[in-house]
């Protein structure tokens, strides 16, 4: 069996054309969408990962507020900066890029975003949204996974099998709870679980997304799965490479995404996709 590709790039240009016509109809109407970026430091790949966010908004019509500060920035005036970007009411989303710098408590400062501009979806509000089935602004990457499993015709997933190795905040429990939303049985396991390689050849649909090079290989998937990759490891000479052993898993499963390529594309317009929403809210 050779896997089908689910092309991020390619899913993500349609997305990001249909935010684009919904940007220009708000800014003819005398509403730009507005996402306000704030990077504390000069952690090399948040530099990317801002200037990357910067450019995709541009591309969609949205305007972007680029605001950088230094590694010494204490928390209160980051704190002061944000209830400031709350209270303007031409900027709908307020994105603040992680790793903060340790002296800054990352969790205070996210609570301090407003709800209705939490486009990156990790406000408590959001979370309780979520948990409840209510709507509410979704993180990024989870949304992209789930628009994805839509976009090969797995809208629902009753009687499907999920798994999903990881357990973070940001992804793990998110996409489970959305997997869930979508009549998934969902099973959430990590690189310690006990006969993780059983766990996983029990997924109808497969993400991984614990951040350790290729540890899901083509043993470990049921023939025919839905495999996500969401991790992005740097390997020692460069290279890129995501949670799954790609060359092994795809002649195993049935749709796989790549690394580079795949998720993380996706993880953008979905950014872009809240913006405009919050927008239309506003």
């Amino acid at each position: 069996m050779t896997a089908r590709l689910i092309d991020g790039k390619a899913l993500a240009a349609s997305v990001r054309a249909d935010i684009a016509t919904r940007a220009a109809a708000l800014t003819a109407a005398g509403r730009r969408p507005a996402l306000a970026v704030v990077l504390v430091g000069e952690n090399p790949a948040s530099q990317v990962y801002v200037r990357n966010k910067i450019a995709a908004c541009e591309q969609a019509g949205i305007r972007s507020i680029h605001e950088t500060y230094p590694e010494t920035m204490r928390e209160g005036e980051l704190l002061a900066r944000i209830h400031a970007l709350n209270a303007d009411d031409t900027v709908h989303g307020i994105l603040v890029q992680l790793p903060l710098p340790a002296h800054i408590d990352a969790q205070r400062v996210i609570e301090a975003i407003s709800p209705r501009k939490d486009v990156d979806g990790f406000h408590v509000a959001s979370a309780g949204a979520l948990m409840v089935g209510r709507a509410g602004f979704r993180p990024c990457t989870p949304l992209g996974c789930m628009r994805m499993l839509e976009h090969i015709g797995m809208p629902k997933l009753r009687g499907r099998h999920a798994v999903v190795v990881g357990r973070s905040n940001i992804v793990g429990k998110p996409l489970a709870l959305m997997l869930l939303e979508a009549d998934a049985t969902v099973t959430i396991a990590h690189s310690g679980t006990p006969d993780l390689a059983a766990t996983c050849r029990g997924a109808d649909v497969l993400v991984a997304a614990v951040g350790r090079p290729r540890l899901i290989t083509g043993a470990m998937i049921k023939p025919g799965a839905v495999v996500l990759d969401v991790g992005i490891n740097r390997l020692p000479d460069g290279s890129l490479c995501g949670d799954v052993d790609f060359a092994s898993a795809s002649t195993v499963a049935g749709w796989i995404t790549p690394v580079p390529g795949g998720v993380g594309p996706m993880t953008i317009a979905m950014l872009l996709a809240n913006t405009v929403q919050a927008c239309e809210q506003a």
